[in-house]
């Protein structure tokens, strides 16, 4: 089942739970404790799966798109990482507001990319499913 991709920041409980299992689970550190994850890319069965998104690094433009590596609008707005990907429950993330009001010029140019990600992302996911 195909839906719209949202921006979510998951539990870090939850990816410390995870690492249990798996050691390649992400951290949150520092100023990554709100580091987002992009999904819904699809569902199976009652789990829904989320790819970590990463902001925008000179790195991306060299780097050719992968089954585990998506660049966002040819790296200009980022990547999504396809190896990182993860099973969330609803319980464990909470969606990110894109709409909230900032005040904050570093916040405010954050959400910016973020819309920005999530609108390339939403207008191309059948190209990203295809990766997958």
């Amino acid at each position: 089942m195909i839906i719209n991709l949202r921006i979510v920041k998951v539990n870090p409980s939850y990816c410390d739970y995870l690492r249990e299992f798996d050691n390649k689970v992400s951290y949150n550190k520092n100023k990554k404790d709100l580091r987002p994850f992009i999904g819904i890319l699809f569902k199976i069965e009652d789990l829904e799966y989320f790819a970590l998104l990463s902001s925008p690094k000179p790195k991306h433009k060299q780097m050719k798109n992968k089954m585990d590596f998506s660049k966002i609008k040819n790296g200009e707005l980022g990547a999504v990482n396809f190896n990182n990907m993860i099973p969330v429950d609803k319980e464990y993330y909470n969606v990110i507001n894109l709409n909230k009001k900032i005040t904050n010029l570093e916040q405010l140019k954050y959400q910016k990319l973020l819309r920005e990600q999530l609108d390339w992302l939403n207008s191309n996911y059948i190209q990203i499913i295809l990766l997958c």
